[in-house]
């Protein structure tokens, strides 16, 4: 999927707007309240494992707070504005993930059909396929997965960025004149795909109904914003668990 695209759902970042009659921005304050305003500036991702894992993404702003740029490692999304609303996203081809976030192999938060949602609007079962190869066949055939995941009771610590970048208001309703302009179902799967609070414990179930992988987040926070969390994965199956710490910086006020 495309950086832009990315963008739009944001960690792996992007939160959900379960009834269709309410707005993102609407359900997110329905669930969190009034929540302080605080930009990202940086997240940095760190493997215990192996330093060819490890990951920066930077954002900067101009005069007003509105996003400018997003740069993951080398790849940089620009965001540029007509009359204060978001106008263009450019990009340089590099993908911005919620699982690539937390370091896990499977496209759930890319490509997964939300099933259901827990009581906080969270995408809380999503159906996805993968791909595997069958010695019988000697063919890659698709499988079907589903992913189960759970949450803290903190706000989404991508929202308040997301606003400021004017994505907000794309899932929102405004219309938005990429340079490749993305179909209506992409804003329709970014919204259905958008999450409330911020995930904590992800389950990956093969066709069969068995857990294959788990993904556990665990946040350090400062008020409504985390500030650090621990990530461990590991397949059910044996072998290592794998360890990352993922560090939060913030503009300052």
């Amino acid at each position: 999927m495309s950086f832009k695209k990315q963008l739009i759902l944001l960690a792996l970042i992007t939160g959900f707007n379960y009834s269709c009659d309410k707005s993102t921005s609407d359900e997110f304050e329905e669930v969190n309240g009034h929540v302080e305003t605080r930009l990202l500036s940086a997240i940095s991702v760190v493997s215990a494992q192996d330093s060819y894992e490890n990951s920066n993404v930077l954002f900067l702003y101009d005069g007003e707070n509105k996003l400018t740029t997003v740069t993951k490692d080398n790849d940089t999304g620009i965001f540029s504005y007509d009359n204060g609303e978001l106008a263009n996203v450019t990009s340089g081809g590099g993908n911005l993930s919620i699982e690539e976030l937390y370091q896990s192999p499977y496209d759930a938060f890319e490509y997964g059909e939300v099933m259901e949602y827990d009581d906080n609007g969270n995408p809380y079962i999503l159906k996805f396929i993968e791909e595997r190869y069958n010695y019988m066949s000697g063919n890659m055939e698709p499988y079907y997965y589903t992913a189960q995941v759970t949450y803290d009771d903190k706000p989404n610590l991508f929202y308040k960025t997301m606003e400021a970048g004017g994505l907000i208001d794309v899932m929102d309703g405004v219309r938005l004149n990429f340079s490749i302009a993305p179909q209506s179902q992409d804003i329709v799967k970014a919204k259905a795909l958008f999450f409330n609070n911020n995930p904590s414990q992800i389950i990956y179930k093969n066709e069969e109904g068995e857990v294959e992988y788990v993904v556990n987040i665990s946040y350090v926070y400062d008020g409504d914003y985390p500030t650090s969390a621990t990530v461990t994965s590991a397949y059910t199956d044996g072998g290592e668990t794998n360890t990352y710490t993922v560090s939060f910086s913030y503009r300052s006020n």
